[in-house]
């Protein structure tokens, strides 16, 4: 019910505006909430099941009283070794409840995320992608039912 009202809202506004961006980072906070609950609470590590996808996995990489930074990506076997895709770097607001993609490693390998990214010629249109990426991200591991649990700190990640 709220997330349709968010996406009124991002279809009302003008894409790759100030504006835009600030109801899409909105957004993502919704829809990241819903996957993980309480934002101030994630684990440190932490990996979520799936009936129909990937295992998808969170690292916090640090927490401040108004943001946390994390790392959400899925785990690939290539050549004996593990390598994450897409490897999104975000950043949570707690007071704003804003949550924004601030970087990814590589261009997505993932076919369905790959088709959102392009090459971006600003900066604004650069977190445009990022944002509509992780969000459109966020939408699938809901529909696919992901459910998050902590890891066990002594088990490799």
């Amino acid at each position: 019910m709220f997330v349709e009202t968010i996406e009124q809202r991002v279809r009302l506004v003008r894409p790759r505006s100030f504006a835009g961006l600030m109801t899409l980072y909105e957004s993502n906070h919704t829809r990241l909430k819903q996957l993980l609950g309480n934002l101030r609470r994630v684990p440190a590590d932490s990996a979520s099941s799936s009936p129909a996808d990937l295992p998808l996995h969170l690292h916090v990489h640090s927490r401040s009283r108004y943001t946390t930074d994390l790392h959400m990506t899925y785990w690939f076997q290539e050549h004996d070794r593990s390598v994450a895709d897409p490897d999104l770097l975000l950043r949570i607001y707690h007071d704003a409840r804003l949550v924004e993609a601030l970087s990814c490693a590589d261009a997505p390998r993932h076919a369905a995320l790959r088709s959102l990214w392009r090459v971006a010629a600003n900066g604004m249109e650069q977190r445009w992608n990022l944002n509509i990426l992780l969000n459109k991200w966020l939408e699938f591991c809901l529909d696919n039912r992901h459910a998050f649990r902590p890891l066990d700190p002594n088990l490799p990640r």
